[in-house]
């Protein structure tokens, strides 16, 4: 038999009965004046969001949107986005949520791909759209939609075994691949995160994820079906972790989702003692920090591809003091189940490192319009009971930890040879974690000079002192072969990241760019200009950064100056919001910001005051 991590709970009797919409019905039904979403100033009710996406559906019923149709929606984190969706899944269609920030070129391949005769949005980006090859709902803040058709109601809702929705992920071939959701694996979501995570009426989440993303999903329906209220930050807020905090607490949020990255800034900031939040999930890359003694909510790392329905492990991370290991991914959530297997398809033992398999309510339909990549990632699942189960085979290299958590190590496609030696990448990476001096660490292999391949390590220190890398490579040594060991470390303020909050690690800089220096013509005015300019230049990968060079004009973006804030207010003791960086986006401007903010006038200190100031 397959090591099972985790028995599954039976499950309630709502499993192939009950889809999201009806319970969303049922609740409007209820409780028709609570309040079901917020953003900003405005808010609607269970009544009114129910109301309104029942006519919107049965406008798209006569435009012959029904079972087995996949509608577009194209539009911003906002109330309308949640009635877009919940309208397309009351007409048993499939919803399939875009980025507003996709380009318009990559919009229009997913809805070629997928066929989508009706696209849900909003009038400023339905302009955008060179030739649209389907019909165009346009739904703006106000209540009313624009567009028309005859009224064709189509009999009958959702079944448990139609598609809910359909989410784009990047394709190894360089083209995105729609995942196939279901609404029975969309409920096996639901009904576990009700349950884990005590959800009630009386709590209130957020939507913070980008509607293409697959965590927005579980920021809506877990909660909407339960009768919660979720709240919608603005864009600043939600991508500069000082305002995401004060957001947090001055709304009353009592659960929520942060993206990996943002949440180990969050755990870096003083919160006040008395705060509704009491769980912080977190997912979506690999966590490196152990919350500190006193956060008042707990912190639970969640892992699960797209094609396993958001989650399929999760997991308390104890704030525990002086760990050598990375968090853990935690064990498999009920109605999943968690195979390790090796290249022959057998299970490891606990604490060998194996591929991982995911097999239960939550797997996916598949790869749509994609048979053959569909049969090589979706297979029978040969420990299963029933015949017609099916497991998914991730990529992700795991083993099992003492304790019954499971150990993420890295991808299967992360393997490399280093002088004829196979290594996985993912491997050094957890190594270099269990050093007290790194904070995050990512590793790769480059090849510079042909036939030159070399690892480079790439490490964000968990001080301000510089890194002392021949410690680093002694306590690498001492935990991996030699040839394990990165020929070159990098220091870095912060790793750069995709727009889904993962390492870009094809971002990553040479080291020669990544260790230069500015040359004299670039010469700062100050001490903290200097290290300012230190900052930016290895933030933004490049050489040198002049001090009337704008920040967001040399490839940064929100979450990178989110990142450079928190080194600023590291190093100097100054918080700043991230609005600051949007006036004064320059070395120069940031550097008189801070020296504003400090309360001691630096320019009157000595050059050894300022030096252990600075250090």
């Amino acid at each position: 038999m397959a090591l099972k991590i985790a028995e599954p709970d039976p499950g309630p009797d709502l499993f192939g009965t009950a889809t999201a919409t009806d319970l969303v019905a049922a609740r409007a039904a209820q409780a028709p004046q609570a309040t079901a979403v917020v953003r900003g100033t405005r808010s609607i009710s269970y009544a009114e969001l129910d109301a309104r996406a029942e006519r919107l559906a049965d406008h798209l019923h006569g435009l012959g949107v029904g079972p087995g149709v996949i509608v577009g929606l194209w539009l911003n984190r906002s109330i309308e986005m949640v009635i877009g969706a919940l309208a397309i899944l009351k007409t048993a269609a499939a919803y399939l949520p875009m980025d507003p920030g996709c380009p318009p070129e990559r919009v229009g391949f997913m809805l070629a791909d997928a066929q989508v005769p009706v696209l849900v949005t909003e009038k400023a980006l339905s302009q955008t759209l060179p030739t649209p090859s389907c019909r165009v709902v346009c739904l703006d803040p106000g209540g009313a939609f624009v567009g028309s058709g005859n009224a064709r109601r189509l009999a009958g809702g959702p079944r448990p075994g139609d598609r809910a929705y359909v989410i784009y992920t990047s394709g190894s071939t360089g083209l995105p691949k729609g995942v196939e959701v279901t609404h029975d694996a969309l409920m096996s979501l639901v009904l576990w995160h009700q349950r884990a995570f005590r959800v009630t009426h009386a709590d209130r989440a957020t939507q913070i994820a980008s509607p293409a993303f697959d965590a927005a999903v579980w920021e809506l329906w877990p909660y909407l079906t339960a009768g919660a209220s979720v709240y919608i930050p603005e864009e600043e807020t939600r991508t500069d972790p000082g305002l995401l905090r004060d957001w947090l607490v001055a709304q009353g949020v009592t659960i929520t989702f942060v993206p990996t990255p943002m949440a180990e800034l969050a755990m870096t900031l003083e919160w006040p003692k008395r705060t509704a939040l009491r769980i912080l999930l977190t997912g979506g890359d690999t966590l490196h920090r152990y919350p500190p003694q006193g956060l008042p909510f707990a912190v639970v790392n969640n892992y699960g591809p797209t094609e396993a329905t958001v989650v399929a492990t999760s997991g308390l991370v104890a704030p525990l003091a002086g760990q050598s290991t990375l968090p853990s991914i935690g064990r498999a959530i009920s109605e999943a189940w968690i195979y390790i297997l090796d290249e022959n398809g057998e299970p490891v033992r606990a604490g060998t490192l194996g591929e991982l398999y995911i097999g239960g309510r939550g797997v996916a339909r598949g790869y749509l319009n994609r048979p053959e990549l569909t049969a090589s990632r979706f297979s029978p699942d040969p420990f299963a009971q029933d015949p017609q189960a099916r497991m998914y085979r991730t990529g992700d290299l795991v083993r099992l930890r003492p304790d019954g958590d499971l150990e993420y190590v890295g991808r299967t496609d992360d393997q490399v040879k280093i002088r004829g030696y196979r290594v996985e990448l993912g491997e050094i990476e957890a190594a270099l974690a269990g050093h007290p001096d790194v904070r995050q660490a990512a590793v790769i292999a480059r090849e510079d000079a042909p036939g030159d391949k070399r690892l480079v390590a790439y490490i964000v220190p968990a001080s301000s002192l510089p890194l002392d890398t021949t410690g680093l490579r002694s306590f690498l040594k001492s935990r991996l072969p030699e040839y394990m060991v990165p020929a070159i470390m990098v220091a870095m303020p912060a790793l750069p990241v995709t727009t889904n909050g993962k390492v870009d690690r094809r971002a990553l800089p040479a080291p020669e760019a990544a260790r230069a220096a500015q040359d004299d013509d670039t010469r700062p005015r100050s001490l903290i200009e200097a290290r300012v300019g230190e900052m930016v230049s290895a933030l933004l990968q490049v050489d040198r950064v002049a001090g009337d060079e704008n920040f967001f004009m040399l490839g940064g973006h929100s979450l990178m100056g989110a990142q450079l804030l928190v080194q600023v207010h590291e190093t100097f003791g100054v918080e700043l919001p991230l609005r600051t960086l949007f006036e004064v986006p320059t070395v120069s401007g940031l550097s008189l910001e801070i020296e504003q903010r400090l309360a001691a006038d630096l320019e009157a200190l000595t050059d050894d005051e300022a030096e252990r100031l600075l250090a």
